[in-house]
C-alpha cells in the first residue's frame, strides 16, 4: 500500500494521536539550500543535555507522514503503517550570530545538514524512508529526535597549539562545523583547516558563514572544493582546475599548499568524515580499492589511525557501517 493509501486507511484522527503519542520536538527553522540539500532546526520538548562537538542523535518521523512528490515510490505492509522510521545524523552547528561564535551548547535546538536521498542506488534495494518524508515537512511540524545523543567522534583532548585538519565530503561537514565553532570559541592557537569535497558549489551550504569566520579569525581556513562544476571538467575553462578530490589534493601535496600547513604528524590531528571511499577503511579480510582512501595515505605519511589519545598524529573518523 503506498503513502496516499496508508494516510486514508489511518484516518486524521488516528495520525493526530500518533503524532502526539510519539512525537518530542519541532522544526523551527528550515532553509533550504537548493531542492536536495537543506539545513534543518529543531528544538525537542525537553532540555538538550550537554554532549560533544562532532556527535548524533537519530531523528525521526511516521510511516503516515506524506512523502515529498518526484521520490521513489514506497509500498508498505498493515503491520508499519504506525512504525517510525528513523536515522542517525552528526549535530552541525550554527557557528555565527551576526556577531559572536555560536556553539552547539549556545542554543536550545540542534542543528542539521541533510540531503535527499530520492531513490534507492539499485531497484532491488528498499526505497529510502526517512527523508523524503522529512523534505515534505515546513517549520511548525512535529517530529522525533531521540534522547541519546552519542558517538566516539569529536575533539577529544585537543592541545591548544595543535594544527587541526578536517576532511569532508558533502553533509559530512557537519560534525566538523560543531567542532570549528567549538575550537573558535576557545581561542585555539593552532591552524583550523576544514576542507569539504562537493560535487557543485551550490551543494556548500555553510560557504557564506565560513567566509566570515575566516575574515574574522586568522588561524581558520575553509577550503572549498568540487568536482563537477564547469572548471572541473572543462580543460578550456579560463580557471580550469580539474576534479579537486581529497585524496588526490592531499597525496600531491596541493592541499598543503592551499591551507598554508605542512601538516606534520608531529603536531597535527586529523578528522574525517564522509563518503567511506573517501575515508578508506578496510575491514579485516576485505581487499583494498584500487583508489586509496584517506587513511592509507595519512598512515603512509606517518599518522596512526582511530587512536583516542591525546597526542598529535592522530586520526579519527566517522563510522557509518
Amino acid at each position: 500500500m503506498n503513502e496516499q493509501d496508508v494516510r486514508i486507511r489511518l484516518g486524521a484522527d488516528e495520525i493526530r494521536e500518533l503524532r502526539d503519542r510519539h512525537y518530542n520536538a519541532t522544526i523551527i527553522r528550515r532553509e533550504n539550500i537548493h531542492e536536495d540539500l537543506i539545513r534543518l532546526q529543531i528544538r525537542p520538548d525537553a532540555p538538550i543535555p550537554p554532549f560533544h562537538p562532532g556527535q548524533y542523535v537519530a531523528l525521526g518521523v511516521g510511516n503516515w507522514e506524506r512523502r515529498l512528490p518526484g521520490t521513489q515510490t514506497e509500498t508498505l505492509k498493515p503491520d508499519r503503517y504506525q512504525k517510525l522510521v528513523r536515522r542517525a545524523y552528526s549535530i552541525s552547528c550554527p557557528m555565527w550570530s551576526g556577531s559572536r561564535i555560536l556553539t552547539v551548547g549556545d542554543v536550545d535546538y540542534l542543528e542539521f545538514y541533510i540531503v535527499l536521498v530520492r531513490q534507492s542506488p539499485s531497484p532491488d534495494d528498499t526505497p529510502p524512508a526517512l527523508t523524503p518524508r522529512l523534505f515534505a515537512m515546513h517549520e511548525g511540524d512535529r517530529m522525533v529526535v531521540e534522547k541519546k545523543i552519542t558517538g566516539q567522534y569529536h575533539l577529544g583532548n585537543v592541545r591548544p597549539d595543535d594544527t587541526l585538519l578536517m576532511m569532508g565530503t558533502g553533509t559530512g561537514e557537519a560534525p566538523h562545523n560543531a567542532m570549528a565553532a567549538e575550537l573558535l570559541s576557545r581561542n585555539h592557537a593552532g591552524k583550523i583547516v576544514n576542507a569539504t569535497c562537493v560535487r557543485h558549489k551550490v551543494d556548500l551550504g555553510y560557504l557564506d558563514i565560513h567566509r566570515v569566520l575566516m575574515s574574522r579569525f586568522a588561524n581558520y581556513v575553509y577550503l572549498p572544493l568540487t568536482t563537477r562544476d564547469p572548471e572541473n571538467i572543462d580543460p578550456s575553462h579560463p580557471e580550469y582546475c580539474g576534479k579537486m578530490y581529497l585524496q588526490e589534493l592531499f597525496q600531491s601535496g596541493r592541499l598543503a599548499e592551499m591551507a598554508g600547513d605542512d601538516f606534520l604528524p608531529s603536531r597535527t590531528r586529523i578528522f574525517l568524515c564522509g563518503n567511506p571511499a573517501m575515508i578508506g577503511y578496510v575491514p579485516p579480510g576485505a581487499d583494498p580499492p584500487r583508489q586509496p582512501g584517506m587513511l592509507p595515505l595519512l598512515r603512509a605519511a606517518g599518522f596512526i589511525d582511530d587512536d583516542h589519545s591525546g597526542d598529535a598524529g592522530r586520526v579519527r573518523f566517522e563510522k557509518y557501517w
